[in-house]
């Protein structure tokens, strides 16, 4: 019999993996190009060119013992820990050395050594739907407790004023995820400065540490110049998680980082701790062949041209059948309201024209739908006339 824990995770798997699971199916039943899935962050974009050059490269060159093999340190190789950080501190101004970076199985893998590593049962988490449905298990996997801010469907800006009175005694992490999954918004720099201001002023109230857990798998993806703020420059606890599964579309790879600026509170610690939870978590090390890949790309630069362009045409198309959405200024992803208070039985409906939506109360925020854009743009074109068809059952 399988534990109890887990009976209520299975019980509340993932509704954006159902609906992939799906969409193959349906996939195989009526043919692909038939069938319209916005339903996984699945970037259709290939690897840059670099990539494949950087293996091919590092498996003629490399000792394949050392290669393949466990690295000293189950934080990653020093050397691209090292090139980690003189890259941030180029882009960001900051001086990180290779010590405060921990390379890790993707963002999802850093986030639970991090909340492995902070938790204490009954400790609470908060985070600001709509948000990544995963960071509730992430904090169950740890008996905390998530903590959720209700959104503000007007702008998708945190709530500051609900934000303060959450905070508690037993606050342990805040997690924001900018660009925001699922709605592509960025936290502006205004935001982000309230945000470090509560938080210092809730951290003398109760004599406790508030970690800020900047979850960033989306930070080159963004649209029309805008900028997404480095959090560690306004607030000392933060702790910064990446993944290069979209910047450099290698989400099967599962590589990431996170960063422990020394300025957190007792920095040896969490950064000792954290090599530690990377280890007993299963880990061992992020995988070292992805590791040295990762290094050699590090200058490579996002083209976001594909995605803008299924987002500018999805974002008028949908608007010229009639549903509201805000439009993203990052990340692949657009939330439209859903013109029926169940959205999930709006996502039924559309299913019927082969439209693979989520659900917004995977994320938090029912009433509304998940559009993940990442997808050819012959899907984005053939789909509109579909989305037309749906459109007119409600306006």
């Amino acid at each position: 019999m399988i534990a109890d824990k887990m009976k209520g995770m299975v019980a509340n798997s993932s509704a954006i993996r159902a609906m992939f699971e799906e969409g193959t199916r349906m996939a195989a039943q009526y043919g692909a190009e038939n069938v319209y899935d916005f339903s996984l962050g699945n970037p259709n974009v290939p690897a840059p060119a670099s990539v494949k050059k950087a293996i091919v490269e590092l498996l003629d060159e490399e000792d394949p013992v050392v290669l393949h093999g466990y690295t000293n340190s189950n934080s990653g190789y020093a050397d691209v820990r090292q090139t980690v950080a003189d890259s941030l501190n180029r882009r960001f101004g900051t001086s990180f050395a290779g010590k405060n970076i921990i390379m890790t199985v993707g963002a999802a893998g850093g986030l639970n050594v991090i909340l492995k590593t902070l938790l204490n049962p009954g400790d609470e988490v908060i985070t600001f739907a709509p948000y990544f449905g995963e960071y509730r298990s992430y904090t169950n996997n740890y008996d905390g407790v998530l903590v959720e801010i209700s959104p503000d469907t007007e702008t998708f800006q945190p709530k500051l004023d609900e934000f303060r009175a959450k905070i508690t005694p037993k606050t342990k992490a805040v997690i924001v995820n900018t660009p925001n999954n699922p709605t592509g918004v960025v936290y502006s720099e205004e935001t982000i400065k309230k945000m470090a201001a509560i938080l210092e002023e809730k951290q003398k109230e109760y004599g406790t540490d508030i970690y800020l857990i900047s979850d960033e798998p989306y930070r080159e993806l963004v649209y029309d110049g805008v900028e997404v703020p480095w959090l560690t420059k306004y607030y000392a606890n933060t702790i910064v998680g990446y993944s290069y599964s979209k910047s450099l579309s290698l989400p099967g790879e599962r590589i990431g980082y996170l960063v422990i600026p020394d300025e957190v509170t007792d920095s040896e610690t969490v950064l000792s701790a954290a090599n530690v939870a990377t280890r007993i978590l299963g880990f061992v090390n992020a995988p070292t062949l992805q590791q040295k890949v990762v290094a050699k790309c590090i200058g490579e630069e996002t083209d976001i041209s594909f995605y803008n362009r299924n987002r500018e045409t999805l974002y008028s198309g949908l608007k010229d059948c009639g549903f509201t959405c805000i439009k993203p200024e990052g990340a692949f992803y657009l939330f439209v309201k859903s013109p029926v208070a169940d959205e999930k039985a709006f996502c039924a409906e559309a299913k019927k024209y082969h439209i693979l939506l989520v659900p917004g109360s995977s994320f938090g925020c029912p009433g509304y739908v998940r559009i993940a854009y990442c997808v050819s743009y012959e899907t984005i074109v053939n789909s509109l006339p579909k989305f037309r068809e749906l459109a007119r059952q409600y306006f």
